[in-house]
């Protein structure tokens, strides 16, 4: 019974989760806008969808943002962890205190702020004051990823490095990168999920002609919803699930040339 019960209370999880998907899905393949009546299977959805100047420019916007902010995060994120490690341990908890904030903080607080900070210094919203915003609200989850990679055992070998000889390049690129890569990858991914998914923040630094996927399914909830949205969220949906196989696949192959 306890198996039984467990079982089911899985499935209906998963149902929960996922059932809504599907529909999605089924929906961006009706041939009619209504989503209530099946009329047939079409493709007119995702031609209208590449056919649309506006979602184009969207989705652009959007991933564009999303790859630039994560980078530009990564690498400062990354420089403040190393820096961070070099200070005393009472500082260095002050600032990874510090750090914690923003992520702490409501969306809306740190979207107004920053619409705030554009008005007084008299910089136009655009497309760059949201890449700005999208880095500065990235930068503390790549920190969060990064520090734990950071530990006694690296600095040693760090210092042991130069001792026989490697200059400070050489064995950073050869001892301290390898140890932090991981913390850095998850940290670039993180921030870029953050990115695609991120509505307020965007809302309140976007000029306007500015939209990004969010927005735009935003403005479209107000005249109603266009099945092409559907469609564009069936993409993303299969190419983040098609990914994630890709991954736990090249995973799986790795931990058995490991174990072999």
């Amino acid at each position: 019974m306890k198996k039984a019960i467990g079982r089911i209370y899985i499935l209906i999880i998963m149902l929960f989760l996922y059932l809504p998907i599907l529909t999605l899905i089924v929906l961006s393949f009706n041939e009619a806008k209504s989503m209530s009546v099946w009329t047939g299977f079409s493709l007119h959805w995702y031609a209208e969808l590449f056919q649309s100047r506006l979602m184009m420019g969207a989705i652009v916007n959007t991933f564009s943002i999303a790859i630039l902010a994560a980078l530009i995060a990564t690498i400062v994120g990354t420089m403040a962890v190393l820096g961070m490690s070099a200070l005393k341990p009472r500082t260095e908890n002050v600032l990874l205190g510090i750090n914690n904030v923003p992520m702490l903080n409501a969306d809306i607080v740190t979207g107004i702020a920053l619409m705030l900070f554009f008005l007084m210094i008299g910089a136009p919203r655009g497309y760059m004051t949201v890449l700005f915003s999208h880095t500065v609200f990235c930068i503390p989850y790549v920190i969060l990823s990064v520090r734990p990679r950071v530990n006694k055992n690296t600095n040693r070998l760090f210092e042991a490095a130069l001792d026989l000889g490697a200059s400070e390049r050489y064995a950073f690129r050869k001892i301290v990168l390898p140890e932090l890569w991981p913390g850095i990858t998850s940290g670039f991914l993180l921030s870029f999920t953050m990115s695609v998914d991120d509505f307020i923040i965007t809302y309140f630094t976007r000029g306007a002609g500015i939209n990004t996927i969010s927005t735009l399914i935003y403005s479209e909830v107000k005249i109603g919803i266009r099945p092409s949205l559907f469609a564009l969220s069936t993409i993303i949906f299969v190419v983040a699930l098609l990914v994630l196989i890709i991954v736990n696949i090249r995973q799986e192959r790795a931990n058995k040339h490991a174990l072999a």
